[in-house]
């Protein structure tokens, strides 16, 4: 919790560090209420991606209408981009406002990609802005409790989502019920390194093997520091004074407390592959 409460501006770290002291029920709650209150915000507009980016030597080549998301689509690059996805079940928890769930589903053919998303509204946006992609469908629900039945998935992703939740045990035991025997869960997230520790003891007691742990908070800063203006002019646009700060903080702006953590070293980015 204590990065999420980093992350924040100052209404929303008051708003996480009720969440230490309060009920896990009711703590999810109030999360559901952060979200939908993000997916309706005026400062995304009809932006597809909430996450901080990516960049490195490996760069995918881009339809032209999808280069003003580079790099925030290198971040779901990276993070699938040693595991086979044409024409397999696939599921991405934490879908968010479902850009990264539309590119992968246009660009890596799976036979069916599933988003899946804590926030109606989300959700709904989603399903709005892209309905008429056949493979891919967006539904609501909870990481922690996902309504799907054992083995049905070839491939899970989570992209930069799950320090939102209140049970990561929990959801890691759920990806590995869904995923059928031999399938691949590719994870990636920020967290510090005590709590990055626990994490991997939890894929390790769960049974997942480990084909790749990879420190990539360089690359993600690089895509911070090229996206930080756009991204500030963008928040000021579409929100208040008021909120402006939680807002920038959310999106990692420069000079804002996460994007410091990340350049301190008191958080880590990092990468996770694992094999059912």
């Amino acid at each position: 919790m204590e990065g999420v409460i980093l992350r924040l501006g100052l209404p929303a770290r008051v708003f996480a560090t009720m969440l230490r002291v309060l009920p896990r029920r009711i703590g999810d709650r109030m999360w559901r209420w952060w979200y939908q209150r993000l997916a309706k915000a005026k400062a995304w507009g009809e932006f597809g991606f909430m996450n901080y980016g990516f960049i490195d030597d490996n760069q995918p080549e881009l339809d032209p209408k999808d280069e003003p998301d580079r790099l925030f689509i290198q971040l779901y690059h990276m993070n699938i981009r040693d595991v086979e996805i044409d024409g397999k079940q696939v599921l991405e928890v934490g879908s968010g406002r479902g850009g990264g769930a539309s590119w992968v589903a246009r660009t890596y053919t799976p036979k069916r990609l599933t988003g899946l998303d804590y926030s109606a509204a989300a959700v709904k946006l989603c399903n709005r802005m892209y309905g008429d992609q056949e493979n891919l469908t967006y539904v609501e629900g909870n990481a922690m409790k996902l309504p799907f039945d054992d083995n049905c998935f070839d491939v899970v992703y989570n992209v930069e989502s799950s320090h939102c939740y209140s049970d990561m045990p929990a959801f890691i035991s759920e990806v590995y019920r869904v995923l059928k025997p031999g399938g691949y869960f590719a994870w990636t997230d920020f967290r510090d390194e005590e709590t990055m520790i626990a994490i991997r003891g939890m894929f390790d007691s769960t049974d997942f093997q480990t084909i790749k742990d990879v420190d990539i908070t360089n690359e993600v800063v690089k895509a911070l520091d090229e996206i930080s203006e756009q991204k500030k002019s963008r928040i000021k646009k579409g929100t208040g004074k008021i909120i402006r700060r939680s807002f920038e903080t959310f999106a990692g702006v420069k000079g804002t407390p996460i994007y410091e953590a990340f350049v301190k070293g008191d958080i880590g980015y990092y990468r996770c592959l694992l094999r059912k």
